[in-house]
């Protein structure tokens, strides 16, 4: 969790860069700019203030300068992103552009790809959307039934992509499709991904959904005959599964898995401590799990910097994280009174918290993942084949954590 108190004159980088983020908030809470909300990432648009992040260099941090970016360090990027999150401010414009197209870019890109895009989203200026889930395939991405077939001058995509934030909004999205019937020996093969224009791709048609309360950041994407160039092939036709794990990585292990209900733990203890909410030690135990995620997803932004693997240590953080928003919104809404803000931000997270552990691949897909990257990662070290096992071993390895897992100092 981020410090309680950050004095301005510390001589540690990161303690400034998160000084300078909080003032600048302060400010702009003073301005009436934004008013503080549960999973702001996610569904609070906000363009102006996207456009105030990036004049203070604090879109794509980590792009390297002959992109138009600021070459500066995942864990700066960490900092930012953790202030920005624990103050409920409002980032989903940028968001998905910034935190997984951006080092997807620079991994898998063409030059002209990242020449093309990287700049814009530095200036806040590209927003992105992500093309994964679909109406029957959702954690079992495996099972994507959109199409790319061959046409001349690029590909022809036809298929339902449904949960894409922000579609409606956003100038382009990156689409997995099947490029090569299912192979049932390897159902991860035959997957490509492609970058798909927004707003003037013909034969594209997006539709709202609409959530219980009456907010819209979700859409449904059809996609009829809709052509992309062969200059928008994302990576390496075929590679799909691979790239879209890579990517994954860095959605599951920001801060915005555990921080989504913070600007709601924080209200409560401000109202406990005002007495406008009976006492519960559960506050402090709930305090104690997020200052623990605070460790593991910094761990992470470390493992990113170094470029180490970093996909089973993702899933653990979106795994324990996720649960610890849900059990936040379950301890507020026990809990009656409070002033008019808090109550809204109670009501906001009850209503979203279903989400919380469904987005971004299941906890329940994700548990298998981490058991079996932990139970290869055993294997490795040890130099020995795999050997079946049983259900009662496969639980004693889920009840810890590999001591390299998290390695890296907090920031």
């Amino acid at each position: 969790m981020p410090p309680a108190v950050v004095d301005a004159s510390a001589t540690s980088a990161t303690d400034a860069l998160r000084a300078e983020v909080r003032a600048f908030l302060a400010e702009q809470l003073a301005a009436g700019s934004f008013t503080p909300s549960v999973d702001a990432w996610l569904t609070r648009w906000d363009e102006n203030f996207t456009a105030a992040l990036a004049a203070r260099g604090w879109l794509g941090m980590t792009v390297p300068v002959e992109y138009g970016g600021h070459g500066r360090s995942f864990v700066e990027r960490f900092v930012v992103t953790e202030e920005l999150l624990a103050a409920g401010a409002p980032v989903a414009a940028h968001w998905v552009a910034d935190r997984q197209i951006v080092p997807s870019l620079l991994k898998y890109g063409t030059e002209a790809q990242k020449s093309h895009f990287l700049p814009r989203i530095v200036r806040g200026e590209c927003f992105f959307g992500i093309g994964m889930s679909e109406p029957d395939s959702g954690s079992d991405l495996a099972s994507v039934r959109t199409r790319a077939e061959r046409v001349e001058g690029g590909w022809s995509l036809s298929g339902t992509k449904v949960w894409t934030s922000g579609a409606h909004l956003a100038h382009a999205f990156i689409v997995l499709a099947r490029t090569a019937p299912v192979d049932p020996t390897d159902r991860h093969a035959g997957l490509s991904q492609f970058i798909v224009d927004l707003r003037g791709t013909g034969g594209l048609d997006i539709r709202p959904i609409v959530s219980m309360n009456g907010d819209h950041h979700f859409n449904e994407v059809i996609l009829d005959a809709a052509f992309v160039s062969d200059d928008m092939v994302f990576g390496e036709i075929g590679h799909g599964w691979q790239q879209v794990t890579s990517e994954l990585s860095f959605e599951r292990s920001g801060p915005e898995r555990f921080l989504s209900t913070f600007v709601l733990l924080a209200s409560a203890a401000e109202n406990m401590a005002a007495q406008r909410l009976s006492y519960d030690v559960d506050l402090g135990r709930l305090v104690a799990r997020v200052a623990g995620l605070h460790q593991m997803s910094a761990a992470v932004a470390g493992a990113l910097q170094r470029h180490d693997r970093a996909d089973i240590p993702a899933a653990v953080v979106k795994v324990l994280g996720t649960t610890t928003e849900g059990d936040i919104a379950d301890f507020a809404d026990r809990h009656a009174g409070g002033d008019s803000h808090h109550a809204e931000l109670v009501s906001r997270a009850v209503d979203q918290r279903p989400g919380f552990t469904l987005r971004g691949g299941t906890n329940e897909v994700l548990r298998g993942v981490i058991a079996r990257g932990w139970d290869c990662d055993d294997d490795r070290r040890s130099n020995r084949p795999g050997r079946p096992r049983s259900g009662r071993d496969d639980g004693r390895r889920l009840r810890r954590i590999p001591r390299h897992t998290f390695r890296g100092r907090g920031a």
